[in-house]
């Protein structure tokens, strides 16, 4: 017997599979286009759809006894659907401009602070409902053929089940979704003029939607007998995957975006949340909730730094067989004599600022150039900046709650032994990697085997599936260094932000 898990992520989904151990045996990846433009940026849900039978069929032929399959996705981004499931318009990402009036709208007839506190949401138009509200205004037709409203979680579990559910975290990213109650909202659905009942089910996070139809089956590969699971927004995914059940511990996702994800035993002070927009989630264990702080460049800056300013460098790591960011950390190393913090003060907001700002206008700097500076000190100075970043968050979280301990590694990033201890030193908290970076395909399968009777329950899943590798402990001489440093950047986004 075999368990797997669906993420659909922004540009591509991937199915892995797994033993009934725990075990990775097998994934399968389809990427799929984006459409950018200045006036919205889509993709075309069917062509997801496509996506996700082929990676599930390729799986499905070497693992013929696959009982259950979680679907995990990324959030915000919906689609209005006819009676047979189809698609009628592209789905716009939470890039998309559309849907600022909107939001306004509603800002004006309930107030910020009280959306924020129904929704665990700062009020932004990156959620669902401000677009949704955006359709009904500007493609009239559209919102009057509609019969389900879907995000992309339960867009895919109503194909593959024809079973209309969303788990609460995906529904939390609508802004339209009440995380005490655990419902739609019926009071912002009154205000944005949305009938409420073209939503999906609510369900707890890692409920079974049901198993796959015939005509499912027929383009999955599948047996009717397969269970789906609607497992979670990807980031609680990745939470569960990363074995973080409680207060003690943190999150730190290292992959495109850089999230920190911490977990409350109880309801944070939305007050707090509010000032800095992280954003409150329901968690898998029922009474907890995780909140998000990130940057919108944590991998993705990097991988700009190797491709614009470290081309040589590049063609030297393919001539030794080593990767471009190994080398440059090596460099760095033999240059400085260590692991020294480089002095630059890189302001990480090369695709806009995330929390504590959500400045989406705010740019990228690169402070403390001489002539001196070489490609590897700007390789450290951009790492050094977004735990800067990182920091920052953890700084303006303080008085809602947190007290995590230590950090749990997920993501590529997670890879660099000098990216985890310089966590760990600027932190100034313990980093542990996990034996699976991707933990968000791990936390899907944990709560499919959960879900089919697998495993016992979490705890028995993670001591299956999570391994714990090599602990970060940090360092107090490089601490205080890093911190000398940081009292600076804290004053970079607003030098800078006036200028650009």
């Amino acid at each position: 017997m075999k368990i797997a898990g669906l993420d659909i992520g922004t540009t591509g989904c991937k199915c892995t599979v797994f033993d009934e151990q725990g075990t990775y045996l097998d994934k399968a990846y389809r990427d799929y286009p984006v459409k950018r433009a200045v006036g919205g940026h889509e993709v075309d849900v069917s062509v997801i759809m496509e996506g996700v039978y082929a990676c599930i069929h390729e799986m499905s032929e070497k693992y013929p006894d696959i009982a259950g399959i979680g679907v995990t996705s990324f959030g915000e981004t919906f689609v209005c659907v006819d009676d047979a499931g189809n698609p009628l318009h592209p789905a716009m990402l939470y890039t998309d401009p559309r849907g600022q009036e909107e939001c306004r709208q509603l800002i004006e007839k309930l107030g910020e602070r009280s959306i924020a506190h129904i929704t665990g949401l700062r009020p932004h138009e990156m959620y669902s409902i401000s677009k949704i509200m955006w359709v009904k205004e500007h493609l009239p037709e559209v919102y009057a053929d509609t019969r389900k409203i879907l995000l992309m979680e339960d867009y895919v579990v109503y194909h593959l089940t024809g079973k209309a559910q969303i788990d609460y975290s995906l529904a939390t990213r609508t802004m339209a979704f009440d995380i005490k109650n655990l419902c739609w909202s019926k009071e912002i659905f009154e205000a944005a003029g949305i009938d409420v009942s073209l939503m999906s089910e609510p369900v707890p996070t890692g409920t079974v939607a049901g198993t796959i139809t015939q005509k499912s089956a027929q383009s999955t590969g599948l047996s009717r007998d397969t269970k789906v699971v609607s497992i979670s927004h990807d980031q609680v995914a990745a939470a569960v995957g990363a074995g973080a059940f409680d207060g003690a511990v943190a999150v730190d996702g290292a992959g495109t975006v850089e999230c920190l994800t911490p977990i409350y035993d109880e309801l944070p002070d939305i007050d707090v949340m509010y000032e800095g927009y992280f954003s409150v989630v329901p968690y898998v264990i029922p009474g907890k909730y995780v909140a998000y702080a990130f940057s919108y460049t944590g991998g993705a800056l990097m991988q700009w730094c190797v491709d614009t300013i470290a081309g040589k460098e590049k063609q030297i790591a393919g001539e030794q067989g080593i990767s471009v960011n190994e080398y440059l950390e090596k460099m760095y190393a033999e240059t400085h004599g260590g692991e020294e913090p480089s002095g630059l003060l890189v302001l990480p907001h090369f695709a806009g600022a995330a929390t504590p700002y959500m400045d989406t206008g705010s740019k990228g700097a690169v402070l403390g150039l001489t002539t001196a500076t070489t490609a590897a000190d700007i390789y450290r100075g951009c790492m050094e900046g977004i735990v800067y970043e990182m920091y920052l968050n953890m700084q303006a979280l303080k008085n809602s709650g947190i007290h995590f301990r230590k950090l749990h590694a997920t993501g590529g990033g997670a890879h660099s032994a000098v990216w985890m201890q310089m966590k760990a030193d600027m932190l100034n908290l313990p980093m542990t990697g996990l034996k699976t970076v991707d933990a968000g395909t791990v936390g899907s399968a944990m709560l499919t085997g959960v879900a089919i009777g697998l495993f016992a329950d979490l705890a028995d899943a993670a001591a299956h599936m999570v391994e714990e590798t090599v602990t970060y402990v940090p360092r107090k001489e490089m601490h205080e260094k890093y911190q000398k440093i940081f009292e600076r950047y804290r004053q970079v986004y607003q030098a800078v932000r006036p200028l650009m």
